[in-house]
């Protein structure tokens, strides 16, 4: 398949033609103005003599071609997004001009302009494969390169890249006509950076702005002095800068627990952490120069669970320097390996080396559920997935790629050992520094530290899908003392495959000074088959609850015995360690989406739990998937009441919470999404919190919170589009632009559903995170009736969507506008049909099909088991 779809066969056809070394001198032209820039690459690489291969350019047109003293015809060679090369010599050399486009989508060279002050930014996002979309490369990872970058830019700009500046120099040419700089007749300047060290070109970056910045060093562990910076919109500035220093002190901190932990040195020249607008991601792991979203700029006041996430994302990129860029997969299938490695070590770090001491239980509530979630759906894969072109390795940056990944590796490591573990990577590191690598390599180097074969392993963890249930049984003697605990393991069906876990079983019982829920014993052991008897177990005393998977120490869905289930159903709120707060509510959790405990004993005790609940992350998915339980899963007679049950409880809450809390923080925001038209009682308190008339202690209505309001409000059609109008003068930013989006998407009429199904498709203007804020709003209005005439529309729409967007604006499209409020059976009856009339389609496209598809179904299930009860 020519094009931009390029597959894994081409790839390794590609990789046989060309040789180390290859080099890039890439020249970028930023002065051309507001559509365009130009992009020059001269190349030197080693071939076989007479073969045929191909680069990779995705660009607006392309002026020249001279391959090895000839000039081609761009006309012919450049084709499909591809420019042909043919008899190739020992030693090559090709150069390509060529003007390529800014994006609005966060792809390629993406261009913001700042409401606020009229700046200019421009950051670059080249995973999965898209340094193409600037300059001429061989876009695969397999064939590292050095690069070297000039940038011509305007005067007042700043540019960086994954390495330090060698000169700039001013550049008299021509002068701007203020179309891009900040000010008119503007003169330009050429950056010259140095070579870089032998990387893949995914992980090459460009940024250019007016950036703010800020500078420190850290004093490597290797001796070396490493120059650190970060960077931000001017207009976030000063929000930036309460910031810096413990953003600084973070990665510091990460620095030195990463060498330490692997007894391997930061590797590279330098390392600059950039917060960039629009960005479809949460960051980017450019060597050297890391692309964070700007969201992490905290100008209003966010919860506690995003405050940790940041510190994770942090520690997530920085671990990448290692693993990912030091050392870098062969081909996607292995992208698991570098995004699972990193989110496991991120939170690792999180918990020892910085305050968030309780990262284990975020990870347990927040991306464990979310690999619970992805696992359990139709199109569920191994950790190592097979991928066979591009498409697929977008669609695999999910739950199991990130979260299974990292759960299953935090196994490993308990399972081989720690130390050992950690001496495997260290071995693995310095036997592929600057190369690629593939699970292989890294099994042998873990095989050698711990003594155990991990082919086995590797072949029920890594190359199988589906997840596992370990369900807890007990026989207990006349004098309460335990005959036999039982742990019983299965398999679903469709991934019938029982794995090896290495875990811990917990007892849990009130501690009479307290009234708290502590663990009193703990037991660790193997667990493999079907069926493990706890041994240590018999004879202790039954107590009031038992843990399987104490300290979430394995991959698994987990069952209690009854007696456990009732004391945790009634007590869960009183556990005094927020790690098992975590692992058993996600229990609960996975039953109630299962069709195994009821949706409204579920929403009661979620209720209870948020009453006492510290940890951040935990309450926040608390209290997301009671909402997704009470809107979907309980019978649809009950929906209103419980609704309104749940509603009213959240405002008691917060009125009773600590002012100023994180906690009164995510009650407020959580009440003002139960919002019901013609409820003169919401109405009056969203209202009274916008003008001052309704005070909680200790809440700030800041910027963020005020469009929360104005959102809520829109959503009961308390405001107007004037009203939103009158909101963004008062602050027009890029962030309020996006809200302001959002307020007019989410109003409860046919009419602004028509208008934002219209914008989110055929508004090229809106950049990627206006796009999405409309989808957002226009799928999270919870009415039925307003959602059932898009059901249809939606899968009529589904091919012009894949054939006219880019993937990630078709997966914004496809996954936002999901009309998910409409009446399930019809969805299912739609998407199933849809799915048998496009068995050929692309695999990419159908997996975001099926994923919607499933989520209705499930919904259909739930809701017939609650209805029955």
């Amino acid at each position: 398949m020519p094009g931009s779809n390029l597959t894994r066969i081409e790839a390794e056809e590609r990789k046989a033609v060309i040789e180390a070394p290859i080099h890039y001198h890439v020249d970028l032209d930023l002065t051309v103005g507001a559509k365009n820039f130009g992009s020059k690459s001269f190349i030197c690489f080693n071939a076989k003599p007479g073969s045929s291969t191909f680069l990779d350019l995705i660009a607006d047109e392309v002026t020249s071609i001279d391959l090895n003293g000839k000039s081609l015809d761009p006309a012919v060679a450049f084709q499909d997004n591809r420019i042909e090369l043919t008899d190739l010599k020992e030693k090559n050399e090709v150069t390509v001009e060529a003007r390529c486009r800014y994006s609005n989508t966060g792809e390629g060279l993406h261009r913001s302009v700042d409401p606020s002050d009229g700046n200019i930014y421009l950051y670059s996002q080249f995973e999965v494969p898209d340094a193409r979309r600037v300059y001429a490369v061989f876009d695969q990872p397999d064939l590292k390169a050095t690069f070297d970058f000039k940038v011509l830019a305007p005067d007042s700009w700043i540019v960086t890249s994954n390495m330090p500046v060698a000169t700039i120099e001013d550049d008299p040419r021509e002068t701007l006509d203020g179309t891009l700089g900040d000010k008119p007749n503007e003169s330009t300047r050429l950056w010259d950076f140095e070579p870089t060290p032998v990387m893949s070109s995914y992980l090459t970056a460009i940024c250019a702005g007016p950036y703010a910045e800020w500078h420190t060093e850290y004093l490597n562990e290797d001796g070396r002095t490493v120059p650190m910076a970060q960077y931000c919109r001017q207009s976030l500035a000063k929000a930036f800068a309460k910031d810096v220093d413990y953003l600084f002190d973070i990665t510091k901190k990460g620095f030195a627990f990463y060498a330490k932990t692997w007894g391997v040195p930061y590797p590279y020249a330098k390392f600059d952490q950039i917060y960039v607008p629009e960005y479809n991601a949460g960051a980017m792991e450019n060597i050297g120069m890391v692309t964070i979203r700007d969201s992490y700029v905290f100008e209003s006041k966010v919860t506690d669970a995003l405050a940790e996430r940041r510190v994770v994302t942090v520690l997530h990129e920085l671990a990448h320097m290692w693993f990912g860029d030091y050392v870098t997969m062969k081909w996607w299938n292995d992208l698991w390996l570098n995004e699972s490695f990193a989110e496991f070590t991120s939170t690792l770090a999180t918990a020892e080396a910085t305050e968030w001491h309780d990262a284990w239980a975020t990870f347990c509530s927040g991306e464990k559920s979310w690999a619970l979630r992805q696992d359990q759906l139709p199109t569920t894969h191994p950790i190592v997935a097979p991928i066979n072109d591009l498409n697929d390795t977008y669609v695999n940056f999910d739950g199991i790629t990130y979260a299974k990944g990292a759960s299953v590796l935090k196994q490993l490591a308990f399972y081989v050992g720690r130390t050992q573990f950690f001496e495997g990577i260290h071995n693995y590191l310095n036997r592929h520094a600057y190369s690629n690598a593939t699970l292989a390599d890294l099994l042998s180097e873990l095989e050698k530290t711990s003594g155990r074969d991990l082919k086995a392993w590797s072949a029920k963890w890594l190359e199988e899908s589906g997840i596992n249930t370990i369900a807890t049984g007990l026989t207990v003697n006349a004098d309460g003392t335990i005959a036999e605990l039982k742990l019983t393991q299965s398999a679903p069906a469709e991934h019938p495959v029982l794995r090896p876990h290495r875990l811990a079983v917990g007892f849990y019982n009130e501690d009479a000074a307290t009234g708290k829920i502590v663990r009193t014993e703990q037991f660790e052991l193997d667990v493999d088959g079907e069926t493990t008897i706890v041994e240590a177990a018999a004879g202790k005393p039954r107590p009031a609850f038992v843990l399987v998977n104490d300290d979430d120490l394995t991959y698994t869905k987990i069952r209690f015995d009854a007696e456990s289930q009732a004391f945790a159903e009634a007590n869960l709120h009183r556990f005094d360690d927020a790690l098992a707060r975590a692992v058993t509510w996600l229990a609960f959790w996975d039953m109630t989406r299962d069709g195994e405990f009821p949706a409204e004993r579920f929403v009661d005790m979620t209720l209870r739990l948020l009453a006492t609940e510290t940890e951040s992350t935990t309450f926040r998915y608390a209290l997301a998937c009671m909402s997704t339980t009470a809107h979907h899963y309980v019978a649809p007679a009950r929906r209103d009441d419980v609704l309104r049950h749940v509603a009213a409880e959240l405002w008691t809450l917060a009125n009773a919470a600590e002012a100023g809390s994180d906690t009164q923080f995510q009650l407020v925001t959580a009440y003002l999404g139960y919002g019901e038209e013609g409820d003169a009682a919401f109405a009056a308190n969203a209202h009274g919190l916008l003008d001052g008339t309704v005070r909680l202690e200790g809440l700030e209505i800041d910027n963020n919170f005020t469009w929360t309001i104005v959102q809520a409000l829109t959503s009961v059609n308390e405001m107007t589009n004037d009203d939103v109008d009158a909101q963004l003068a008062k602050k027009e930013t890029t962030e309020n632009r996006e809200f302001a989006y959002g307020a007019r998407a989410s109003m409860a009429t046919a009419e602004a559903k028509e208008w934002a199904w219209d914008q989110a498709l055929h508004n090229d203007e809106l950049t990627n995170s206006q796009l999405e804020a409309v989808a957002r709003g226009f799928s999270a209005t919870p009415r039925p009736d307003l959602a059932e005439p898009f059901a249809a529309k939606y899968f009529e729409t589904v091919d012009w969507v894949w054939a006219n967007k880019t993937y990630h604006m078709a997966e914004a499209l496809l996954n936002g506008l999901y009309p998910g409020y409409a009446d399930p059976a019809t969805l299912v009856k739609l998407g199933d049909a849809w799915l048998d009339e496009h068995i050929a389609a692309d695999n990419a496209l159908k997996r975001l099909i099926v994923e919607n598809v499933a989520s209705s179904h499930r919904t259909l299930k739930v809701r017939e088991y609650n209805e029955a009860l």
